[in-house]
């Protein structure tokens, strides 16, 4: 049985990015969808400008003082990613040899990786910008890997769900080539949260979790749900 999971507000991370595009590869494939009823995992980001790592797997700096919150919730059935990005501090235009440049990569921490999926880069007035919506799969990045194919080829969600922290989020600018932040996903939980009435608690309210208050959360063992639309 899957669990509903809360949309939830963003966090970025910065990683760098080790392919070279060319002009042949076909754009997204993927589909925008609208958000399931169902997810099977979530997974937040806390980026930061002190993570970045470029090419050749040197640590080098991201934008000062600029983070990121990025939250995912994946429907690995229907391969479909909902996500939820805020960047703050984050300025310039953004730059990148892929479709866009916010990106999933599948890379461990301190290491470079390719890009998995691309998402519409975050977009607003001032200190903040903002994306969220939904995307099916197949996935495209519109890089081209060492193999002649596109570094989404082949990827599904299921990679991400096995090996959360085998991947990070970022996203890149002209001034910042290999990031300006970047972080690793890490897993949030699913279930219910007890009431002091002794059942879980399912009413329509989402919780909300930021940045601050993933580990607060995840400390005290709580776990998140909202009531479903549709169990499976």
């Amino acid at each position: 049985m899957h669990r509903t999971l809360p949309r939830l507000a963003a966090v970025t991370a910065a990683s760098a990015l080790t392919f070279v595009a060319t002009a042949g590869i076909a754009m997204a494939q993927e589909t925008e969808v609208p958000e399931p009823d169902t997810f099977t995992s979530m997974y937040t980001v806390m980026a930061t400008p002190d993570t970045i790592i470029n090419n050749d797997g040197e640590s080098v700096p991201g934008q000062p003082g600029a983070t990121g919150e990025f939250n995912f919730r994946i429907n690995s059935d229907d391969e479909i990613i909902c996500y939820d990005i805020t960047l703050r501090g984050v300025t310039g235009e953004y730059e990148s040899p892929a479709k866009t440049a916010t990106h999933i990569h599948e890379a461990n921490a301190g290491e470079p990786g390719p890009p998995r999926l691309a998402f519409p880069n975050p977009s607003g007035d001032g200190d903040t910008r903002n994306s969220s919506g939904c995307m099916q799969g197949p996935f495209t990045t519109g890089l081209e890997g060492d193999n002649g194919q596109d570094t989404a080829t082949g990827f599904t969600l299921s990679q991400i769900e096995a090996n959360p922290a085998g991947f990070s989020a970022d996203t890149h600018t002209a001034e910042f080539a290999a990031g300006t932040v970047r972080g690793q996903l890490t897993e949030v939980p699913m279930g219910g949260v007890e009431t002091g009435a002794g059942g879980a608690s399912n009413d329509a309210a989402m919780y909300a979790v930021g940045a601050a208050g993933l580990a607060a959360v995840a400390g005290a063992g709580v776990v998140l749900v909202r009531r479903s639309r549709a169990q499976g």
